[in-house]
């Protein structure tokens, strides 16, 4: 596992698809993983490594490159879906097996090769955030979350209220266009006990591609170019926050890759209700996802027909 500056650079393409001038030596130029053109990346958010069950999934995204085609695909896969072979929801495969069990883990769900890994913190997107000024988001729907968990109360006894209300704060977003900076963008797409329809997981990941397009929307606008002191915060951000699983020998081609592929085109989607279902008594006792066939093949066909 790598965090080294030419990784950055090439996780910040990945991420916003704006190609940085790489200036690298000859041995940064070697074959890369694929499947007929095809490099496949799961890209993991975490809440950190400071807390023993910090890096549990919080999100989980296939992606995936077509040299071929130009065209790259964002799959959204929901943190407790049920997993038989791990015995658990599939958000606890990086924390239990690390980078071999959630590569082996995804890869039987979805009928694809994982290529390669990416775990970051969530905290570098509220940094990245910040460092491009912000980002705009169209709220899709108005929603509240009333418990939305302030970070260092989590053991508050809250002067002895049963309901425990201190360690919690209260989320608004109103509907439409908003400028959002760091802070508010990481609240908007870690919110999890939302009422009504935000409150589900996958209008969590439908508002988590939603801060990645902006992300991306960011960057590949003109004045980033005339501001590189901007370019090297955002990479010295990435160094601080990622871990990847990429050799340097491949990061020249990889970065040649991602430099083809049309992100103005990007097609996302996310393993959802259509394919999945919550059993209302599970062998668990825990809330979880199960497919609705039985099996992962509907939704290996679904993935494969987003990949056409």
């Amino acid at each position: 596992m790598k965090k080294a500056i030419l990784g950055s650079i090439l996780i910040l393409l990945f991420l916003a698809s704006f190609c940085l001038g790489i200036f690298v030596r000859k041995n940064y130029f070697g074959p890369i993983k694929n499947q007929a053109g095809r490099t496949n990346f799961l890209v993991l958010g975490i809440r950190g490594f400071d807390t023993n069950d910090g890096d549990l999934t919080d999100t989980m995204i296939f992606v995936s490159l077509d040299s071929k085609t130009r065209r790259a695909v964002l799959i959204s896969l929901p943190r407790d879906l049920w997993v038989d072979a791990l015995q658990a929801k599939i958000n606890t495969a990086y924390h239990y097996g690390g980078f071999d069990l959630v590569k082996k883990t995804v890869s039987e769900i979805l009928g694809q090769q994982i290529d390669y890994l990416i775990v970051i913190d969530f905290e570098s997107f509220s940094k990245i955030v910040d460092v491009l000024g912000g980002v705009e988001i169209n709220v899709q729907r108005a929603f509240d979350d009333f418990y939305y968990p302030i970070p260092g109360k989590e053991n508050d006894t809250c002067n002895g209220d049963k309901e425990l209300r201190c360690r919690y704060e209260h989320l608004h977003f109103d509907a439409g266009k908003q400028q959002m900076d760091g802070t508010t963008a990481l609240k908007f797409v870690r919110s999890r006990h939302a009422v009504g329809e935000e409150g589900t997981d996958f209008a969590r990941a439908a508002r988590q591609q939603q801060l990645l397009l902006a992300i991306k929307q960011k960057i590949f606008a003109s004045k980033l170019y005339l501001h590189p002191q901007k370019v090297l915060q955002l990479i010295k951000v990435l160094q601080e926050y990622l871990v990847v699983d990429i050799n340097r020998w491949e990061y020249g081609n990889l970065a040649i890759l991602l430099t083809k592929i049309d992100f103005s085109q990007i097609k996302t989607a996310t393993i959802g209700e259509n394919l999945l279902f919550n059993p209302k008594k599970h062998p668990s006792g825990q809330w979880v996802l199960v497919p609705k066939s039985g099996n992962w093949k509907e939704i290996q066909a679904f993935v494969q027909d987003l990949l056409k």
